[in-house]
This record gives C-alpha cells, sequence and structure tokens, in this order.
C-alpha cells in the first residue's frame, strides 16, 4: 500500500480556482487565519481556494496551514475524501508528513475519519517524530472503526501511556457498545496505578448507564468522591445523574442534582430525560417548568423529555401544547424526535388517524422508531388496515432489518389473520430477514450475566435448570403453570 499522490477524481490543489489575495502585503499567518475561517464555517472548497492563491501569490505555507486544512478535510464527508489526498501529496512533496509531528498526527486524524485505516497507520509509520498525541490519535481511530485488536496492540507499544491514552481505549469500547470490555480495561487501569482524569469517569459512568448496573454505578459513585471529580465538575455530576436515571434510581440522580453547586442546561435535561424515561411525568414536567428560574431557555433535549413525559401519561393537548410553543415561542425547528414523540402521544391515546397523518405530513422520512411506535399502538388496537398501510415505510426504510417485520406479523397473529402473518414471514425469508433473538441480563453480586433464548453456554446452565424444574414443581402444584412452559424453559439448557 502506498499513500495517494492524488485521487483518481478531477479535483486536486493546482486545479482549484484562485481568488485575488486578500491583500498585497499578506502573509502566511494572514492567508492560514482566512483558511482556517472557511475550515470553521464548512466550505472546504473556498478553503482549498485561498490555499491555492495563497500559493500563486508567493506565499509558502507552513505547518499550521496543513493541519488546518487536514482538520477541515476530517470534517467534510462530501469533499474531504477528495480533496485530502491531494492536500497530503503537497504536504509530502515538502517533507511536512513525516518532519513535523503535528501535521503527520492531522494526517493520522483525518484519514481515520474516512475510515481509512490502512493509510492512517502508513502515515503512523511513515512519521519521524511521534509523540503521545500521535498515539492516541491512531489508537483513536483503531477504535472509532471497530479495529479493537489493532488498537490494543499499538496501545500495548505505546512508550509511556498516560489517562488519555486509557481513555482513549475506554471510551472507544464505550461509543461501540462494548460496555464490559470499557469496565474491564478501566479496571486494569486502576490497577497498574493510572490515576483516571474527569474524562475517563464521563466515560465509565456512560458504560455503567448503558448496562443498567446500579452496583457499579454506586461503586464509581463512591470512586467519585473519594477521588474528588464530583467538586465543581459538572459534567461528572450529569454523568452520575444519567447514570442513576437510566439504572432506574430516580431519587438518587435527584439527590446528586440538589447538590450540585452548579449547573448547566445539560444538567436540567439529563433530569427531565431521565424522569420522563422513568415514567415520573409529574417531576419531569416540573423540571420543564423550573429550568428558566434557573437561567436557561428550553432546547430540543428539554422538549423532547417534556414531550415524552406527556406520551407517557396521555396528556395530549398538554403535548400538542409544548409542540406548538416549541416552534412559535421557543423558535425551535422539530427534528424527527420531536415528530416521533408526537406520533407516540398519538398513538398511545388510541389515535392512530392523527397519528398517521403526523407521519405523513412531517418534512422529513420517518425512522423505525417512529414507525415502530405506530405498528404497536396498531397492535393494541388490532389495526389490521392501518398496519398494512405501514408495511410502505418499513420495506422503504429498513427492507432487512428484522423488528417492524416481527412486530407486523405479530399483529396479524394477535387478530386471527394467520394467512397474513405466514405472508410476512414468506417476506422476511425472501429477503433473507432473520429475527434477531432476544436477550436478557440480570445482575448477581455485580457481575452482569447475559441470557438466549436457546443458549446452553452459560457456566451454569446445569444448576439453573435444575432450579426451573424445582420452580415448575411449585408452581404446579399451586396451580399456576403447565407443564409445557416450564418443559420448554428447561429445553433451553
Amino acid at each position: 500500500m502506498s499513500l495517494p499522490a492524488s485521487t483518481s477524481a478531477p479535483i486536486t490543489i493546482q486545479h482549484l480556482s484562485s481568488p485575488p489575495p486578500p491583500s498585497l502585503e499578506a502573509t502566511t499567518a494572514s492567508w492560514t487565519s482566512s483558511i482556517a475561517y472557511h475550515c470553521k464555517n464548512s466550505r472546504l472548497s473556498k478553503a482549498i481556494s485561498q490555499f491555492t492563491a495563497m500559493r500563486t501569490s508567493g506565499v509558502d505555507p507552513n505547518h499550521i496551514t496543513f493541519v488546518t486544512l487536514f482538520s477541515g478535510c476530517a470534517h467534510s464527508r462530501s469533499h474531504g475524501p477528495l480533496i485530502g489526498p491531494s492536500v497530503h501529496a503537497y504536504a509530502r512533496k515538502i517533507g511536512l508528513d513525516v518532519s513535523n509531528v503535528m501535521v503527520g498526527t492531522a494526517i493520522i486524524d483525518m484519514y481515520s475519519k474516512f475510515g481509512e485505516t490502512g493509510l492512517a497507520r502508513l502515515s503512523f509509520d511513515r512519521m519521524v517524530l511521534k509523540n503521545k498525541i500521535t498515539w492516541n490519535t491512531i489508537i483513536n481511530g483503531y477504535m472509532r472503526n471497530g479495529k479493537f485488536e489493532d488498537a490494543v496492540e499499538l496501545f500495548d507499544e505505546m512508550p509511556e501511556r498516560d489517562a488519555v491514552s486509557w481513555t482513549v481505549l475506554i471510551d472507544g469500547f464505550v461509543k461501540k457498545g462494548k460496555y464490559d470490555l470499557a469496565l474491564e480495561w478501566f479496571q486494569e487501569m486502576l490497577h497498574l496505578g493510572t490515576a483516571p482524569d474527569f474524562v475517563t469517569i464521563v466515560s465509565v459512568l456512560s458504560a455503567v448507564a448503558n448496562l443498567g448496573s446500579l452496583s457499579l454505578g454506586l461503586w464509581v459513585h463512591r470512586f467519585v468522591l473519594m477521588r474528588g471529580f464530583i467538586k465543581d465538575n459538572i459534567r461528572v455530576s450529569n454523568s452520575l445523574i444519567d447514570m442513576y436515571c437510566k439504572c432506574g434510581c430516580v431519587e438518587l440522580a435527584i439527590q446528586v442534582f440538589d447538590k450540585m453547586p452548579e449547573r448547566s442546561l445539560v444538567s436540567w435535561n439529563s433530569m427531565i430525560v431521565g424522569l420522563a424515561y422513568n415514567a415520573h411525568v409529574e417531576e419531569a414536567l416540573s423540571y420543564f417548568h423550573s429550568l428558566k428560574r434557573d437561567g436557561f431557555n428550553p432546547d430540543s433535549v428539554s422538549f423532547t423529555g417534556a414531550l415524552n413525559a406527556c406520551s407517557h401519561a396521555g396528556l395530549v393537548e398538554k403535548g400538542l401544547e409544548l409542540f406548538e410553543n416549541m416552534k412559535e415561542i421557543s423558535k425551535i425547528n422539530p427534528r424527527i424526535e420531536h415528530y416521533g414523540c408526537l406520533v407516540d402521544l398519538y398513538s398511545r391515546a388510541g389515535r392512530l388517524k392523527d397519528a398517521l397523518k403526523v407521519l405523513d405530513e412531517m418534512p422529513m422520512k420517518p425512522n423505525e422508531v417512529v414507525i415502530g411506535s405506530l405498528l404497536a399502538a396498531c397492535r393494541d388496537c388490532k389495526d389490521i388496515d392501518l398496519a398494512e398501510r405501514l408495511t410502505k415505510y418499513i420495506y422503504d426504510l429498513d427492507p432487512i432489518g428484522d423488528f417492524n417485520y416481527v412486530l407486523l406479523s405479530n399483529i396479524y397473529a394477535a387478530t386471527g389473520s394467520w394467512r397474513g402473518a405466514s405472508n410476512v414471514r414468506k417476506k422476511m425469508k425472501a429477503l433473507g430477514v432473520q429475527k434477531r433473538p432476544g436477550i436478557s441480563s440480570i445482575e448477581v453480586n455485580g457481575v452482569i450475566h447475559e441470557f438466549v433464548a436457546g443458549d446452553k453456554s452459560h457456566s451454569d446452565a446445569e444448576s439453573i435448570c435444575l432450579i426451573l424444574e424445582h420452580l415448575s414443581d411449585e408452581f404446579k402444584i399451586c396451580g399456576h403453570a403447565s407443564d409445557d412452559i416450564f418443559s420448554e424453559a428447561c429445553g433451553f439448557y
């Protein structure tokens, strides 16, 4: 593999239009400032035009110029992958890609964000000098692209690791849904004597929140208090609130919130969303109306939480009022999650025609969550006609996703339309859609155990089966269960 001197596309540095320089006395710093302005405002083509004009006017770019351009390319999904390699080719021509650590690191970051980990690694290997930021950048690139083994291998080779290096790994696992691995690496970090920083703690709390492990959350909270992370650190407190809400312990979330010496809008939103998530409707709406007294205006997240609360409580008119206030008073353009709340609001109230009207008239395409909300209402109301009308959305959105197909099949089955259910399953088979097994989990003594229907791999499968058989006998004595239920359960093991 070799680094590209240019791309196959016709866009190159030399061929881009060259507007006149901002002044006759323009310097490298002034040109770079102009380029940075356009990159910051997502005008990469304009930035490249300025770069071309800079060169044709006889002003040489420096390492800051290239770092600015590579950053601009990295954040432009449309033009970045086309233009970035050409900028790299020019930097390579003058040797800055290997001799300057800032330029080399920016190149690694750019290719990583393009998903080109091979080119990122090649750039890394060619660099003469590397610092911890360079190592962390390539490891972060591997983690972002799911190359966990490569990331860990490089991590082990690092000449010097600090809290940031560990956090790159931990946060990378969290963002990819590998929460158990994130916590294992956190334990390893502590075991080897590296002190975490507050960013590490935020990532760890996110992992705990997604696992829903209250005992682990309490342990991390104690650790945070012992190390003094919570003092005057709003982000850690916000993460604790989010964690406790996701673990179903809103009382402790409220305690954390009440003890905060200073709060941000995120603090209020975490409470509103968390309370709504746990069906504490009145409290969620109370926090929503109280945040203004703390000097904040509700944003789109605030309204999402409040609308969810109204949906769970069946407060249709209140929800509609909030939706209108969001548009007319707060001047917030509704996003798909807000329209989804509106669909859910109507659906839970049994007003399926109103929900469908929102679905048909919303300015963006509905996603699987919005469709699933209305389909679930069709199941509850046994409305096959509407469910069939929604199939066009299902096929267009996610033709190989299993959730809504299964839901549609269950709607047919619930109304006794076995032919309809059979047709859906045939459609799934023709498209290669397979129903993913549901996963259940339980926390025992701080350890989370996952179970999948039909899975016999659990180390305690034999004793689990014995307990099921014992429960079967007890239930049958009480007349509460048939032989078939527990025979099927034991059959899994």
